[in-house]
């Protein structure tokens, strides 16, 4: 079977609501689909990605490209983990997670992105928080970092719930104009002060090593 040759399609990560886990290629289609359909109102841009300059069949294929693309290019050290996530069975967003010389770092950065009919129910803040219990209890993390657009309140306020902390910005070019960042970090020690939702995982120890960890370093 695949999965003993790529165990990272048996990971699981569940909340209460949710199930975070690689997608099927049909389920994939269903997300690219999903994506097709809007993720932010078409006047707005809060993403560096430029969701709305594409036609909806170019975003969706793009869509399934990179999901491709990170599964092959992935190596310990590293390495991109796109997590749909479910609600209910049917695919909402999408949680990534990455790391860079995570077996040193021990840190890891995020992004994401929900269907504009998911969005507002409080999905954003629990497939967070499941990526966070992955990387601090799973995979032993000590630092977890995000940036969002200074002016994209929503996510910034997803990470200021879930303890992180002002962490400087970053600049991009956006055609003409820059865009600045607001950088957040959460330590281990802040994540483990915080309140944390029940999480569980499966399928992790057989993927550790994809990861650049060791079953002996599980915290």
């Amino acid at each position: 079977m695949i999965v003993e040759h790529w165990p990272l399609l048996g990971l699981r990560v569940r909340t209460e609501r949710l199930e975070l886990r690689l997608p099927t290629d049909d389920e994939l289609a269903a997300l690219a689909d999903l994506a097709a359909r809007g993720v932010h109102p078409p006047d707005e841009r809060p993403f560096l990605t430029p969701w709305t300059d594409l036609p909806p069949r170019d975003l969706a294929r793009g869509v399934v490209q990179r999901h491709w693309r990170d599964r092959g290019l992935w190596t310990p050290q590293q390495w991109t983990l796109e997590l749909a996530v479910f609600e209910g069975g049917r695919p909402v967003g999408v949680q990534q997670v990455r790391g860079r010389d995570f077996a040193v770092l021990r840190e890891v950065r995020s992004a994401s992105w929900l269907g504009l009919d998911h969005q507002g129910r409080g999905i954003g803040r629990e497939m967070r928080a499941g990526m966070l219990h992955l990387a601090f209890a799973g995979l032993g993390a000590e630092h977890a970092v995000s940036e969002s657009f200074a002016d994209n309140p929503a996510p910034l306020a997803v990470s200021r719930a879930l303890g992180y902390r002002p962490d400087g910005i970053s600049r991009d070019a956006v055609g003409t104009e820059v865009r600045v960042s607001q950088r957040l970090r959460l330590t281990r020690q802040d994540w483990l002060a915080g309140d944390r939702p029940q999480v569980s995982l499966d399928g992790l120890d057989a993927c550790r090593e994809l990861f650049g960890t060791d079953p002996a370093d599980q915290p």
